[in-house]
């Protein structure tokens, strides 16, 4: 799958991304399979938003994407690579992939404007000068640049999670992949992470996103797709996976998503 030029409908920018072709993906730890053949394309320039119930698959399946697991069978392209021939490159290919995880997974000693100079320089091997200006860049871009000298535990949560979006990003991606990167945080800033996103998607981003938050799914992706039990229960357009739904097993999981009155109740 090649990089093509890509334009978000509004968006200001042209970007080069790169697409997934994920086909028949099977991964088991022991006697449980967690992902039950999955088939999945990401056109360049999409944004794919993965929603379903805790142990589903979906974490797993992106984890997969950046071979932070192996399949145990199946096919995934990244961009121009076959992330599951035994002899891909793997260190090269996930220089195309940025992945921002639930923990922020900063380096406390280090300030903001460190952290997201640390692996340019020793991967990309850029210089410190070059590193620092595409930091500030982005840390500017995330809307933090204003806090490059500060350290981890002087910022908020959602700071944090926006520093590693920031970090991500001066690594020069063509896909970035969310792993629920609003759960950890407070309600209130929560919003300004999602902000983030937003923008990035507008700028015509690739980006699979793992994600329990369906007003930003259902504004944002291109696609949603519910998992359930190792498969993909229901794909398509937000507004119909979200707001119309075919199958019953989609419909049950936003009633309870959506329906602020329905509360389950533990028997002891």
């Amino acid at each position: 799958m090649n990089d093509v030029e890509t334009t978000k409908p509004g968006g200001a920018q042209t970007v080069h991304a790169a697409g997934v072709s994920i086909k028949d993906l099977r991964k088991s730890y022991g006697s449980n399979e967690v992902l039950k053949g999955i088939s999945l394309e990401v056109k360049p320039g999409e944004v794919v938003c993965l929603i379903g119930p805790s142990g589903s698959g979906k974490s797993t399946l992106l984890r997969c994407v950046n071979l932070l697991e192996q399949p145990n069978q199946g096919a995934i392209h990244v961009g121009g690579f076959e992330a599951t021939d035994p002899d891909v490159d793997i260190d090269k290919m996930r220089r195309k992939v940025g992945m921002v995880f639930q923990q922020f997974n900063l380096f406390p000693h280090l300030d903001v404007l460190r952290n997201c100079t640390v692996a340019q320089t020793k991967v990309l091997k850029r210089s410190q000068a070059e590193a620092d200006k595409i930091a500030q860049a982005n840390l500017d871009r995330v809307g933090l640049g204003h806090l490059a000298k500060r350290f981890p535990d002087q910022l908020s949560g959602g700071q944090q999670q926006r520093v590693a979006i920031a970090r991500a990003l001066s690594m020069n991606p063509e896909l970035m992949l969310f792993d629920e990167p609003t759960s950890a945080l407070d309600p209130e800033t929560v919003g300004d992470v999602l902000a983030v996103m937003r923008k990035l998607a507008r700028e015509g981003m690739t980006m699979l996103v793992v994600t329990h938050e369906m007003a930003f799914a259902r504004e944002v992706a291109d696609r949603v797709v519910f998992m359930d039990g190792g498969v993909v229960v229901e794909e398509g357009v937000a507004e119909r996976v979200i707001g119309a739904p075919q199958q019953p097993r989609t419909q049950e999981f936003l009633r309870r998503v959506l329906d602020p009155t329905h509360i389950e109740v533990a028997e002891d």
